[in-house]
Protein backbone atom coordinates (compact mmCIF):
# COMPACT_ATOMS: atom_id res chain seq x y z
CA UNK A 1 0.00 0.00 0.00
CA UNK A 2 2.75 2.48 1.13
CA UNK A 3 4.52 1.90 -2.04
CA UNK A 4 1.43 2.23 -4.21
CA UNK A 5 0.90 6.10 -2.31
CA UNK A 6 4.85 6.55 -2.88
CA UNK A 7 4.23 6.06 -6.84
CA UNK A 8 1.39 7.89 -6.70
CA UNK A 9 3.04 10.46 -5.08
CA UNK A 10 6.00 10.16 -7.44
CA UNK A 11 3.65 10.05 -10.73
CA UNK A 12 1.87 13.53 -9.46
CA UNK A 13 5.28 15.49 -8.80
CA UNK A 14 6.26 14.58 -12.50
CA UNK A 15 2.96 15.48 -13.53
CA UNK A 16 3.19 19.00 -12.06
CA UNK A 17 6.67 19.56 -12.59
CA UNK A 18 5.90 18.85 -16.36
CA UNK A 19 2.96 20.98 -16.13
CA UNK A 20 5.57 23.90 -14.76
CA UNK A 21 7.83 23.52 -17.30
CA UNK A 22 5.31 23.82 -19.70
CA UNK A 23 4.01 26.99 -18.39
CA UNK A 24 7.17 28.20 -18.10
CA UNK A 25 7.64 28.38 -22.05
CA UNK A 26 7.51 32.30 -23.14
CA UNK A 27 5.03 32.81 -26.35
CA UNK A 28 7.53 35.27 -28.43
CA UNK A 29 6.35 36.24 -31.97
CA UNK A 30 9.12 36.84 -34.94
CA UNK A 31 8.94 38.66 -37.89
CA UNK A 32 11.22 37.44 -40.71
CA UNK A 33 12.04 37.92 -44.55
CA UNK A 34 13.34 34.87 -46.35
CA UNK A 35 16.57 35.48 -46.93
CA UNK A 36 20.10 34.67 -46.58
CA UNK A 37 20.77 37.37 -44.17
CA UNK A 38 17.97 35.44 -42.13
CA UNK A 39 20.27 32.24 -41.89
CA UNK A 40 20.92 32.42 -38.13
CA UNK A 41 17.00 32.54 -37.08
CA UNK A 42 16.74 29.05 -39.28
CA UNK A 43 19.86 27.64 -37.86
CA UNK A 44 18.25 28.55 -34.18
CA UNK A 45 14.79 27.30 -35.65
CA UNK A 46 16.30 23.97 -36.48
CA UNK A 47 18.80 23.47 -33.43
CA UNK A 48 15.46 24.16 -31.18
CA UNK A 49 17.58 26.90 -29.19
CA UNK A 50 14.69 29.25 -28.61
CA UNK A 51 13.00 25.74 -27.11
CA UNK A 52 16.00 25.41 -24.81
CA UNK A 53 15.56 28.83 -23.69
CA UNK A 54 12.15 28.75 -22.93
CA UNK A 55 10.66 30.12 -25.74
CA UNK A 56 7.66 29.15 -27.80
CA UNK A 57 8.06 31.05 -31.08
CA UNK A 58 5.67 32.21 -33.48
CA UNK A 59 7.31 32.86 -36.14
CA UNK A 60 5.58 35.00 -39.33
CA UNK A 61 7.18 35.06 -42.67
CA UNK A 62 6.74 38.44 -44.74
CA UNK A 63 7.91 39.20 -48.42
CA UNK A 64 8.26 42.52 -47.85
CA UNK A 65 10.53 43.92 -45.49
CA UNK A 66 8.51 47.15 -44.34
CA UNK A 67 5.81 44.41 -43.21
CA UNK A 68 8.89 43.77 -40.77
CA UNK A 69 9.03 46.75 -38.89
CA UNK A 70 5.12 47.97 -39.31
CA UNK A 71 4.53 44.46 -37.52
CA UNK A 72 7.26 45.23 -34.93
CA UNK A 73 5.73 49.25 -34.57
CA UNK A 74 1.87 48.12 -33.88
CA UNK A 75 3.00 45.16 -31.29
CA UNK A 76 2.39 42.47 -33.81
CA UNK A 77 5.57 41.15 -33.10
CA UNK A 78 8.45 40.84 -30.35
CA UNK A 79 11.52 41.01 -32.17
CA UNK A 80 12.82 41.06 -35.49
CA UNK A 81 15.51 38.44 -36.36
CA UNK A 82 18.79 38.64 -38.42
CA UNK A 83 16.96 40.40 -41.98
CA UNK A 84 15.39 43.02 -40.59
CA UNK A 85 15.68 46.05 -42.95
CA UNK A 86 18.27 48.10 -41.46
CA UNK A 87 17.22 51.83 -42.93
CA UNK A 88 13.60 50.96 -42.44
CA UNK A 89 14.59 50.49 -39.06
CA UNK A 90 15.64 53.63 -38.51
CA UNK A 91 13.24 55.41 -40.55
CA UNK A 92 10.85 53.94 -38.02
CA UNK A 93 12.60 55.23 -35.20
CA UNK A 94 12.81 58.55 -36.13
CA UNK A 95 8.90 58.42 -36.09
CA UNK A 96 8.43 56.78 -33.22
CA UNK A 97 11.33 57.40 -30.53
CA UNK A 98 12.20 54.78 -28.52
CA UNK A 99 10.64 51.64 -30.08
CA UNK A 100 13.83 49.76 -31.46
CA UNK A 101 16.93 48.66 -30.14
CA UNK A 102 19.41 46.79 -32.80
CA UNK A 103 21.41 43.92 -31.83
CA UNK A 104 23.11 42.18 -34.63
CA UNK A 105 23.47 43.03 -37.81
CA UNK A 106 23.89 41.18 -41.29
CA UNK A 107 25.20 42.02 -45.00
CA UNK A 108 27.62 41.30 -46.86
CA UNK A 109 31.17 43.11 -48.50
CA UNK A 110 33.79 43.18 -50.62
CA UNK A 111 36.84 43.00 -48.25
CA UNK A 112 35.52 39.88 -46.53
CA UNK A 113 34.73 38.21 -49.95
CA UNK A 114 30.65 38.02 -49.16
CA UNK A 115 27.65 38.32 -51.15
CA UNK A 116 25.23 40.47 -49.37
CA UNK A 117 23.42 42.28 -53.08
CA UNK A 118 23.81 41.89 -57.03
CA UNK A 119 22.79 43.44 -60.10
CA UNK A 120 21.04 40.83 -62.13
CA UNK A 121 20.70 40.71 -65.66
CA UNK A 122 19.83 37.84 -67.98
CA UNK A 123 22.52 36.15 -69.84
CA UNK A 124 21.98 37.84 -73.33
CA UNK A 125 22.06 41.15 -71.42
CA UNK A 126 24.64 43.81 -72.42
CA UNK A 127 24.18 45.46 -69.11
CA UNK A 128 27.46 45.23 -66.51
CA UNK A 129 26.98 48.01 -64.46
CA UNK A 130 24.63 51.06 -63.08
CA UNK A 131 26.01 53.59 -65.75
CA UNK A 132 24.71 50.90 -68.74
CA UNK A 133 20.44 51.24 -67.09
CA UNK A 134 19.41 54.49 -69.02
CA UNK A 135 15.92 54.03 -70.71
CA UNK A 136 16.32 50.89 -68.54
CA UNK A 137 13.71 49.67 -65.98
CA UNK A 138 15.29 48.02 -62.68
CA UNK A 139 13.38 45.71 -60.30
CA UNK A 140 14.14 45.89 -56.54
CA UNK A 141 13.07 44.86 -52.92
CA UNK A 142 9.25 46.51 -52.26
CA UNK A 143 9.43 49.22 -49.25
CA UNK A 144 11.60 52.29 -48.69
CA UNK A 145 14.68 51.33 -48.00
CA UNK A 146 15.52 49.69 -50.91
CA UNK A 147 14.08 52.26 -53.36
CA UNK A 148 16.24 54.54 -51.57
CA UNK A 149 18.99 52.26 -52.15
CA UNK A 150 18.38 52.04 -55.64
CA UNK A 151 18.38 55.79 -56.74
CA UNK A 152 21.10 56.98 -54.41
CA UNK A 153 23.23 54.07 -56.75
CA UNK A 154 21.64 55.42 -59.59
CA UNK A 155 22.66 59.17 -58.53
CA UNK A 156 26.51 57.90 -57.84
CA UNK A 157 26.66 56.52 -61.71
CA UNK A 158 25.67 59.71 -62.92
CA UNK A 159 21.94 58.76 -63.65
CA UNK A 160 18.97 60.70 -62.63
CA UNK A 161 16.56 58.34 -61.22
CA UNK A 162 13.66 60.21 -61.80
CA UNK A 163 14.44 60.60 -65.39
CA UNK A 164 16.82 58.29 -66.31
CA UNK A 165 15.46 54.81 -64.73
CA UNK A 166 12.44 53.33 -63.66
CA UNK A 167 12.62 51.82 -60.49
CA UNK A 168 9.82 49.15 -60.15
CA UNK A 169 9.20 47.32 -56.89
CA UNK A 170 8.86 43.60 -56.93
CA UNK A 171 8.31 40.90 -54.00
CA UNK A 172 11.18 38.63 -53.94
CA UNK A 173 10.12 35.57 -55.21
CA UNK A 174 8.87 37.59 -58.36
CA UNK A 175 12.73 38.93 -59.09
CA UNK A 176 13.85 36.27 -61.59
CA UNK A 177 10.85 35.43 -63.21
CA UNK A 178 10.25 39.39 -63.80
CA UNK A 179 13.52 39.40 -65.17
CA UNK A 180 13.34 36.80 -67.74
CA UNK A 181 9.68 37.36 -68.63
CA UNK A 182 11.49 40.99 -69.63
CA UNK A 183 9.16 43.42 -67.18
CA UNK A 184 12.17 44.83 -66.16
CA UNK A 185 16.06 44.93 -67.77
CA UNK A 186 17.34 44.54 -64.29
CA UNK A 187 17.25 43.88 -60.48
CA UNK A 188 19.34 44.92 -57.28
CA UNK A 189 18.39 41.84 -54.98
CA UNK A 190 19.28 40.30 -52.18
CA UNK A 191 20.99 36.95 -51.50
CA UNK A 192 19.84 34.40 -52.14
CA UNK A 193 18.36 35.56 -55.51
CA UNK A 194 21.99 36.20 -57.26
CA UNK A 195 22.35 32.85 -56.69
CA UNK A 196 19.06 31.05 -58.07
CA UNK A 197 19.38 34.02 -60.40
CA UNK A 198 22.96 32.07 -61.61
CA UNK A 199 21.51 28.45 -61.10
CA UNK A 200 18.95 28.77 -63.50
CA UNK A 201 21.42 29.04 -66.31
CA UNK A 202 19.28 32.17 -67.49
CA UNK A 203 20.83 34.99 -65.49
CA UNK A 204 23.85 36.27 -64.15
CA UNK A 205 25.62 38.70 -61.79
CA UNK A 206 26.45 42.13 -64.03
CA UNK A 207 27.89 43.15 -60.59
CA UNK A 208 28.25 41.52 -56.90
CA UNK A 209 27.94 43.66 -53.77
CA UNK A 210 27.34 47.13 -55.85
CA UNK A 211 25.92 48.61 -52.60
CA UNK A 212 28.88 48.26 -50.88
CA UNK A 213 30.83 49.41 -53.53
CA UNK A 214 28.99 52.92 -53.67
CA UNK A 215 27.94 53.55 -49.93
CA UNK A 216 30.10 50.89 -47.63
CA UNK A 217 32.26 47.98 -47.25
CA UNK A 218 31.08 45.89 -45.22
CA UNK A 219 27.55 46.49 -45.73
CA UNK A 220 24.48 45.99 -44.10
CA UNK A 221 20.90 46.22 -45.29
CA UNK A 222 20.16 43.66 -42.49
CA UNK A 223 19.60 44.07 -38.46
CA UNK A 224 18.33 41.75 -35.87
CA UNK A 225 16.06 44.42 -33.82
CA UNK A 226 13.93 43.91 -30.72
CA UNK A 227 10.80 46.42 -29.75
CA UNK A 228 11.15 48.44 -26.53
CA UNK A 229 7.31 47.34 -25.53
CA UNK A 230 9.07 43.76 -25.66
CA UNK A 231 12.05 44.37 -23.77
CA UNK A 232 10.23 46.74 -20.68
CA UNK A 233 7.27 44.12 -20.55
CA UNK A 234 10.00 41.17 -20.73
CA UNK A 235 13.49 42.26 -20.20
CA UNK A 236 14.49 38.29 -19.32
CA UNK A 237 12.68 36.74 -22.33
CA UNK A 238 14.17 39.77 -24.35
CA UNK A 239 17.59 38.83 -23.12
CA UNK A 240 17.47 35.57 -24.26
CA UNK A 241 16.27 35.93 -27.69
CA UNK A 242 19.18 38.03 -27.73
CA UNK A 243 21.44 35.53 -26.38
CA UNK A 244 20.14 32.76 -28.58
CA UNK A 245 20.56 34.59 -31.80
CA UNK A 246 24.34 35.44 -30.97
CA UNK A 247 24.53 31.74 -30.44
CA UNK A 248 22.89 30.90 -33.40
CA UNK A 249 25.52 33.37 -35.46
CA UNK A 250 28.06 31.68 -34.28
CA UNK A 251 26.91 28.56 -34.56
CA UNK A 252 26.17 29.78 -38.51
CA UNK A 253 29.24 31.70 -39.34
CA UNK A 254 31.71 28.76 -38.02
CA UNK A 255 29.31 25.74 -39.32
CA UNK A 256 27.84 27.52 -42.46
CA UNK A 257 28.28 24.31 -44.92
CA UNK A 258 26.77 22.21 -42.45
CA UNK A 259 23.51 24.33 -42.41
CA UNK A 260 23.16 24.62 -46.04
CA UNK A 261 20.89 22.27 -46.75
CA UNK A 262 18.08 23.81 -44.37
CA UNK A 263 18.37 27.63 -46.51
CA UNK A 264 15.71 24.99 -48.95
CA UNK A 265 13.18 24.94 -46.53
CA UNK A 266 13.46 28.71 -45.48
CA UNK A 267 14.04 30.07 -48.65
CA UNK A 268 12.90 29.94 -52.62
CA UNK A 269 16.62 28.44 -53.34
CA UNK A 270 16.15 24.70 -54.37
CA UNK A 271 17.49 21.70 -52.36
CA UNK A 272 19.77 20.97 -55.46
CA UNK A 273 20.70 24.68 -55.74
CA UNK A 274 22.33 24.86 -51.50
CA UNK A 275 25.44 24.54 -52.50
CA UNK A 276 25.70 27.47 -55.01
CA UNK A 277 24.30 29.73 -52.18
CA UNK A 278 26.97 32.35 -51.19
CA UNK A 279 27.65 32.75 -47.41
CA UNK A 280 26.12 35.75 -45.78
CA UNK A 281 28.40 37.97 -43.46
CA UNK A 282 26.71 37.95 -39.98
CA UNK A 283 27.69 39.64 -37.01
CA UNK A 284 26.60 39.25 -33.34
CA UNK A 285 25.59 41.50 -30.77
CA UNK A 286 28.81 40.71 -29.15
CA UNK A 287 30.68 41.05 -32.10
CA UNK A 288 30.19 44.44 -33.07
CA UNK A 289 32.76 46.97 -33.78
CA UNK A 290 33.68 50.58 -34.71
CA UNK A 291 33.72 49.70 -37.70
CA UNK A 292 30.06 47.64 -38.13
CA UNK A 293 28.36 51.08 -36.40
CA UNK A 294 30.25 53.48 -39.46
CA UNK A 295 29.03 50.56 -41.95
CA UNK A 296 25.31 51.09 -40.13
CA UNK A 297 25.57 55.01 -40.06
CA UNK A 298 26.92 55.39 -43.70
CA UNK A 299 23.74 53.29 -44.63
CA UNK A 300 21.21 55.58 -42.47
CA UNK A 301 23.12 58.83 -43.48
CA UNK A 302 22.07 57.96 -47.47
CA UNK A 303 18.51 58.02 -46.79
CA UNK A 304 19.20 61.61 -45.00
CA UNK A 305 20.79 62.52 -48.05
CA UNK A 306 18.22 61.04 -50.33
CA UNK A 307 15.64 63.13 -48.59
CA UNK A 308 13.26 60.25 -46.85
CA UNK A 309 15.05 61.51 -43.65
CA UNK A 310 14.52 65.24 -42.17
CA UNK A 311 16.61 64.31 -39.46
CA UNK A 312 20.28 63.13 -38.17
CA UNK A 313 20.10 60.01 -36.58
CA UNK A 314 23.61 58.59 -34.34
CA UNK A 315 22.83 54.85 -34.67
CA UNK A 316 25.03 54.56 -31.60
CA UNK A 317 21.62 55.46 -29.78
CA UNK A 318 19.82 52.68 -31.74
CA UNK A 319 22.34 49.77 -30.48
CA UNK A 320 21.40 48.14 -27.62
CA UNK A 321 23.55 48.08 -24.31
CA UNK A 322 23.63 45.39 -21.66
CA UNK A 323 21.83 48.40 -19.40
CA UNK A 324 18.87 48.24 -21.54
CA UNK A 325 17.27 45.23 -19.89
CA UNK A 326 17.45 47.01 -16.85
Amino acid sequence: MKKLVLASLITGLLCSAGTASAQKMEKVTASWLPIMQTMAYYVALEEKLFEKAGIEINSVKFQNPNQIIDSLVSGQADFGPPGAAAGITALAEARYPGTFKVFGLQGGGIKVNMINDGLIVSNASTISSFKDLKGKRIGTLPGIQWKTITRYVIRQNGLDPDKDVTINEIAVPMHIPSLLAGSVDATLSLEPVGSIAVASGEAKRAMTNPVATFIADPFYSGVSVLSTKFMQERPEVAKKVVEVLDQATRMTNENFDKYRPIIAKYTAIQPAQVNLVAQPYLRANSELNATDIQSYQALVNVFEKEGVLKQHIDVKTLMLKPGDFR
